[in-house]
């Protein structure tokens, strides 16, 4: 991201699809995973509540998160979410310019942009919401529309 405005209009629409994905899950269906002790759907939706402040604090947006257990409820994960992607919003949009996402930091052993470990938790997001989709599938869940209509919103129409 090389403009502050770009990055808060992009992670707008990225931070409503992510919480578009974790009202459609239910509580009983967050231990769903593809293999037993693999990725849950408890873990990846906590993984992404976490990830998206995590990564942006090795940038100097915010603080890095405290280390918790997952929640057990949907609803607590949900909140936890909507608080971090807030704050990262509030923080990009109140203390950097875009003269700081040109500055160069140290990001897990290599030299980026801060601009660009934005762009990493965006895409980091994006990948593991993907993954989620996939073990909703598995669990039986309807599976909305990110990037456009999802299968289920399109048979949905269609009846």
């Amino acid at each position: 991201m090389h403009h502050t405005e770009d990055f808060l209009k992009v992670w707008e629409m990225e931070s409503a699809s992510t919480l578009k994905v974790f009202t459609a899950l239910t509580d009983a269906t967050l231990p769903q995973s593809v293999v037993p002790g693999g990725y849950s759907l408890q873990s990846l939706a906590w993984h992404i509540t976490n990830s998206i402040v995590a990564i942006p604090a090795q940038g100097g947006f915010v603080p890095a998160p405290e280390r918790k257990p997952a929640p057990s409820t949907v609803a607590e994960i949900i909140a936890v979410y909507a608080r971090n992607s807030k704050a990262l919003a509030d923080a990009v949009c109140d203390q950097t310019t875009d003269a700081a996402l040109a500055e160069q930091v140290k990001f897990f052993g290599r030299t980026l942009r801060r601009g660009a470990i934005l762009s990493v938790a965006i895409m980091h997001q994006a990948h593991h919401r993907a993954q989620m989709t996939v073990l909703m599938k598995q669990a039986g869940l309807r599976v909305p529309g990110v990037y456009g209509p999802s299968e289920d919103d399109t048979k949905a129409a269609q009846k």
